[in-house]
């Protein structure tokens, strides 16, 4: 599904849009005498696209100009008379794609999968996506051989012939600067205060023409819904439109989120009396219910595709009002909360006893032992390969036993895994995971995995809106990434901060919930209902790099372990990350 296509002919670029994408919003085409500019998603402000390409094409109109990105969920390519820009945003959720042979671009835009038809597939970009959930977006490899991936804030620039001349990293524009305060001294009052400036910031620059907000109950989603509301009610006296967009379940463990949903709702229309509830009956939906469909379509492997059935059921009754902008919750867990890698640092810079007093107070506040939190937090983080392996060898018996992010699932035949660079991605990937300074390297991480961006871009030609978050804001996680320890950490109370910048408008429950039921039925019960489909699914595969890659029967011994519970979320993750790839290859194996 490409959103625009740039192809050279007679030596000249040539851009081309999706008319369809275009008439809905969701691609921008501006021009200049200096160029023209075609942005997908948006750049500044979700309300005003057009000065966000605007902006984009100015601030890069002189050769050799390196201005920080301005925040937001885009891609987009800038030709101008001399050369031609690719860039994507920081947070990466709109992708963008070129194909290159012999040091020259010979295509660019938003789907691998047409630029690839004619490639062949590159087996290293599977052993890295094997190795975790946050591989995909982060690297520079694609499925094809010859495709390419623009990464997150990255500039790509072009000779007017298509000749590769350059590629930086750049940092994204924080939109709004509140003045640093001394950490000495900090009060977690003016903590709230800065992170309640910076989260209106982001939700307000998100919000649409008509936007809804995913409301589930909890502290993150009602959080961004409030701040939505007050927003409306200031800037348009309730006249906004507001669509408050929920699951609704009657059965099993998620009927006991009902009464904080209707809680929720209700406290977001007492500052929003016009916003509009919308709860969709999720009862007879579960995970991997069209699996096939979901998983084999998307432009790559699709790791949360068993997920797609849910949130596919709430997008189309938003689509179907009319919204134009659709806000998650997304991000709040490691972002809004006490940063627990703290401890490495601690660690790594000698400071022992304090480390240990708060491993303690973590361990108190969590009702976990001493001894977890500090392999979690400390140990794991600094020897991270290493660490799974004694896990492993410690919960070893099944197929599932023990498997963690990084080590290679038993189902991945090895010579296949040596062959191509398993054992390097699982280094690379647990890098960037923890990096040299895991209390920094978790925001990066936590960008990454908020779900579902994929079946959100999959989605969006007939939806009219992609997802976006505001907890995953450069602004937000800047806010939080400078506040003390001291003033974020509160034992038995998780996203203090956050709960304190919220406390006018948070009903007093859900602001004391400490806890969400999990997800764990809904994929329990798709197990139970599918688990002989996708089983039969792996066994009646024919694209030859599926036996290549996997024992099948192994993987097929892993789904029966997932279905009886054995194992845990990182295990199902593995187990799900394969599983889509065994889809996704079937189906590129029927079309081609």
């Amino acid at each position: 599904m490409d959103a625009f296509r740039l192809e050279w002919a007679g030596g000249a670029p040539r851009l081309r849009t999706a008319r369809a994408m275009t008439r809905q919003g969701l691609v921008t085409t501006v021009s200049s005498p200096a160029g023209t500019a075609a942005v997908v998603g948006w750049a500044g402000s979700a309300r005003d696209r057009e000065a966000g390409a605007r902006g984009l094409l100015d601030a890069f109109d002189r050769p050799g100009a390196g201005p920080p990105l301005p925040p937001g969920d885009y891609a987009a390519v800038l030709v101008y008379g001399d050369r031609v820009l690719l860039l994507r945003d920081e947070q990466a959720r709109v992708p963008l794609f070129f194909s290159e042979s012999a040091g020259r671009v010979t295509a660019a835009g938003t789907a691998a999968r047409d630029l690839g038809r004619a490639a062949a597939l590159d087996p290293r970009y599977f052993c890295r996506y094997l190795t975790g959930n946050l591989a995909q977006p982060h690297t520079d490899l694609t499925p094809f051989t010859g495709v390419h991936r623009v990464l997150g804030g990255e500039v790509v620039e072009l000779s007017r012939t298509g000749r590769i001349t350059g590629r930086t990293l750049r940092r994204v524009r924080r939109a709004s600067c509140p003045p640093e305060p001394a950490a000495d001294g900090l009060t977690r009052g003016q903590a709230a205060k800065e992170l309640r400036l910076a989260l209106e910031n982001a939700v307000g620059r998100r919000m649409g023409t008509a936007t809804a907000c995913h409301v589930s109950g909890g502290t993150d989603s009602t959080s961004v819904a409030l701040l939505a509301a007050r927003l409306l009610a200031e800037e348009n006296g309730d006249r906004g439109q507001l669509v408050l967009l929920a699951g609704r379940f009657t059965h099993g463990e998620l009927a006991a989120e009902q009464p904080y949903l209707d809680l929720a709702m209700r406290g977001i229309r007492r500052c929003a009396p016009s916003a509009r509830p919308l709860v969709v009956d999720a009862d007879d939906v579960a995970d991997f219910d069209d699996f096939e469909h979901h998983a084999g379509d998307a432009d790559e492997p699709h790791p949360h595709a068993f997920r797609a059935p849910f949130w596919s059921r709430l997008h189309a009754a938003a689509a179907a009002l009319g919204c134009d902008a659709l806000l998650t919750g997304c991000g709040a867990d490691p972002v809004a909360d006490a940063n627990p890698y703290l401890l490495h640092r601690l660690a790594r810079t000698g400071r022992l006893r304090q480390m240990t007093r708060q491993a303690r107070a973590w361990a108190a506040g969590g009702e976990r032992g001493l001894r977890d939190v500090v392999h979690a937090y400390v140990v794991q983080p600094a020897l991270p390969l290493a660490a799974e392996r004694v896990t492993a060898l410690a919960g070893g018996g099944t197929v599932l036993g023990g498997l963690g992010t990084f080590n290679r699932p038993g189902w991945l035949r090895p010579g296949f895994a040596r062959a191509h660079g398993y054992r390097q991605a699982g280094a690379a990937e647990s890098r960037f995971v923890f990096g040299r300074r895991p209390e920094l390297s978790l925001y990066d991480a936590a960008n990454y995995a908020a779900a579902p961006d994929p079946l959100s871009w999959q989605r969006a030609p007939r939806d009219g809106f992609l997802l976006s978050h505001p907890f995953l804001d450069p602004d937000v996680i800047a806010t939080m990434s400078g506040l003390p320890a001291s003033v974020t950490f509160e034992p038995g109370r998780p996203k203090a901060v956050l709960r304190a910048a919220m406390a006018d408008l948070l009903p007093a429950p859900i602001a004391g919930r400490t806890c969400k039921v999990p997800f764990d039925d809904l994929y329990a019960r798709g197990l139970r209902a599918h688990g002989e489909e996708l089983i039969a699914l792996c066994r009646s595969a024919r694209h030859p790099l599926i036996a290549e890659m996997f024992d099948v029967e192994t993987l097929c011994q892993a789904v029966r372990e997932a279905q009886l519970g054995t194992g845990d979320s990182y295990s199902w993750d593995r187990v799900n990350s394969s599983l889509a790839l065994v889809a996704w290859l079937e189906r590129l194996n029927a079309g081609s």
